[in-house]
């Protein structure tokens, strides 16, 4: 699923991408979380824990199934438990940061500040523990962009980034430049590094950033043609295609092709958690229901309840259907 926009007092902090290569012992828990199988997932996790509680990994995944289910306070304290356990992991700081933001997007202003800064500082600990993993990097840059000098954030913090990242992750630079002159009402600026964020590699989620920038500028034909060109560029069958489905569902263009490819994803073996698949049952459950397919929007809410019992959007989804 695109990039996941958490909220911290006002402000927008994204969290990119997938994850880790999990131990032998964690590996079926590690499938199932990528399947959207976080019931499983957490089951086979705890029980590890009960034999090997310092297994950073162990924790690492019950902070990425309590996130995926927007458990905030859970994936915080798991991912604490996996920094303690390792706290040389970059990957686990990431989390950490991940998890933090998740949860001041529900606290208080008070209280997201707090939780603001104790994420900045998880970000900065992973891009200085991990310089090659990209996801990080971009973590941090979104962060330096949608957050005030208060809690460590800053244009020019970002702008630093993106240059010293650009040799080794050219479309993320472009990337963050595009964001940042966004952010700073730079309209064309913005498309234009967009592009050229397309242009060093012509990759299919460099394509989905361009057509979420169309989307979010009412601009619903070019957002359109740009997702055409993602599905062909596309080779994983992965997330992209739930990006894809999400913008064309919100420009109300090419329903058909947005039903589609939910669908493909749902069928493909190439589902992470980065695009949780019980979210994606949802996603087309209201897609059905917004066309009258209220049987088979509820057989796709009922298939979300089947793999995360208490995840809080589906049930709601399937209660309005009366």
């Amino acid at each position: 699923m695109h990039p996941a926009r958490l909220l911290i007092s006002g402000l927008l902090i994204v969290a990119l991408g997938n994850g880790v290569s999990a131990r032998a012992d964690n590996a079926p828990a590690y499938r199932a979380l990528q399947h959207g199988q976080v019931d499983e997932a957490s089951s086979l996790l705890r029980l590890q824990l009960a034999q090997n509680p310092s297994d950073a990994g162990a924790h690492q995944l019950l902070c990425r199934a309590a996130y995926a289910e927007e458990m905030a306070d859970t994936a915080v304290d798991e991912c604490q438990k996996a920094v303690a356990a390792a706290p040389t992991s970059g990957e686990n700081q990431m989390w950490l940061g991940r998890a933090l933001g998740l949860k001041a997007a529900h606290a208080n202003k008070l209280s997201a500040f707090g939780l603001a800064r104790q994420a900045h500082n998880a970000f900065e600990r992973a891009v200085q523990l991990s310089p090659e993993n990209a996801r990080a990097a971009s973590d941090l840059g979104e962060y330096y962009i949608a957050a005030p000098g208060i809690v460590g954030g800053g244009s020019d913090k970002a702008h630093r980034l993106a240059q010293s990242i650009s040799s080794r992750f050219p479309a993320q630079s472009h990337r963050l430049l595009a964001l940042l002159a966004e952010k700073q009402g730079d309209l064309a600026g913005a498309e234009r590094e967009f592009k050229a964020a397309v242009a060093a590699g012509e990759s299919a989620e460099a394509y989905i950033d361009l057509g979420f920038f169309y989307q979010r500028h009412q601009r619903p034909d070019e957002a359109a043609t740009t997702i055409s060109k993602a599905l062909a560029a596309d080779r994983t069958r992965g997330e992209v295609l739930v990006d894809a489905a999400s913008i064309l569902t919100d420009a109300n263009r090419l329903p058909d092709v947005a039903e589609k490819a939910l669908r493909e994803y749902l069928d493909s073996g190439t589902q992470t958690d980065a695009a949780p698949v019980f979210k994606v049952h949802v996603q087309l459950g209201k897609l059905l229901a917004a066309r009258g397919d209220r049987t088979g929007a509820k057989q796709q809410y009922q298939a979300a309840l089947a793999l995360a019992a208490n995840y809080g959007p589906a049930r709601k989804a399937l209660s309005s259907l009366g």
